[in-house]
């Protein structure tokens, strides 16, 4: 990844961004279905500082769910990984990201923190008495170790409200039954809040680089939970096949986001809107594959070792 230049990474870009016409705006968060497919925006930013960085890269974008391994990582670090676990499994899925389904089969038991209804259970576990509080005391913790400038985001916020997602409620309701959670609007509310928490590319970048530049001997560990969880759970049903063909841990977002990680090395985040049927980004992903094959195979420096 350090050997990339900005005309080579054009390239490639060009490359990649045939493939969005293959892809989809989410119609669920109207905001998001009223984005334009053609925005763009990706950095690259490696362990030494180096940042090549192309595109909108000035334009604020909704982490929505490229916030749920920052929920765990922030939860592994505040109160431990035996806490974190009893409300949520460690598991893969094979059905969707918002499946109710997989609730079921699993009796109310959250298989992984990647998906909705592990994420809303561990929302329930952030500290504060209001959805509210919940949001801003994980953002300024994200602030603070981050270095990035997020915030929520109201008019994103209000857009989500005004869709209500009946299947959200619904998983929430059966984490209540199941012992998981005990107030299922509180932790909704808090999951939404804390998806819309907004930023720029960078601000991305910036928490990515929590998961390679890490303080202490506890984060590692908790760093080293998080990208496992990446590299198994972060694209919903689809993580499995590009675990093989990537091989780095990978967390999407329904906004279009695709945030990378290259252990030991860096990051790469991205934003393109058009969405596959599991809700990963179409170009971010098939730009991340170009970047770290074509990267081994000239450097030979990529690592998929944790």
């Amino acid at each position: 990844m350090l050997a990339i230049d900005e005309q080579q990474l054009s390239a490639w870009i060009e490359t990649a961004l045939t493939q969005k016409k293959l892809g989809t705006l989410p119609t669920y968060v109207p905001s998001l279905a009223e984005a334009n497919p053609n925005n763009f925006a990706i950095v690259l930013q490696s362990i030494e500082n180096p940042i090549i960085s192309l595109g909108n890269v000035e334009k604020k974008l909704p982490l929505m769910s490229a916030i749920k391994p920052f929920l765990l990582l922030y939860l592994l670090c505040e109160f431990g990984s035996d806490f974190v676990f009893q409300k949520v499994g460690i598991e893969p899925s094979e059905k969707p990201f918002n499946s109710l389904e997989q609730l079921d089969i699993d009796s109310g038991w959250a298989r992984n923190p990647m998906i909705n209804s592990g994420a809303i259970a561990l929302s329930s576990l952030l500290p504060g008495n209001t959805s509210q509080e919940r949001c801003e005391n994980f953002c300024s913790w994200l602030n603070e170790y981050g270095k990035c400038q997020l915030f929520l985001d109201t008019n994103i916020l209000a857009s989500v409200r005004s869709f209500p997602n009946q299947n959200n409620q619904a998983i929430a309701q059966k984490l209540v039954e199941a012992g998981y959670i005990s107030d299922s609007k509180i932790a909704l509310d808090t999951y939404n809040q804390i998806c819309c928490l907004s930023g720029t590319i960078f601000d991305l970048a910036n928490l990515g680089m929590l998961l390679v530049k890490y303080p202490n001997s506890e984060w590692k560990k908790h760093c080293c939970t998080v990208k496992g969880l990446m590299t198994t759970c972060g694209l919903y049903e689809a993580s499995s096949s590009y675990a093989e063909k990537i091989g780095i841990p990978i967390k999407s977002s329904v906004s279009g986001i695709v945030l990378g990680v290259v252990p030991s090395t860096g990051i790469i985040a991205c934003y393109s809107p058009p969405l596959d049927k599991q809700g990963n980004s179409v170009a971010g992903l098939f730009l991340l594959e170009l970047i770290i094959r074509k990267g081994r195979r000239q450097e030979g420096i990529l690592t998929s070792d944790f």
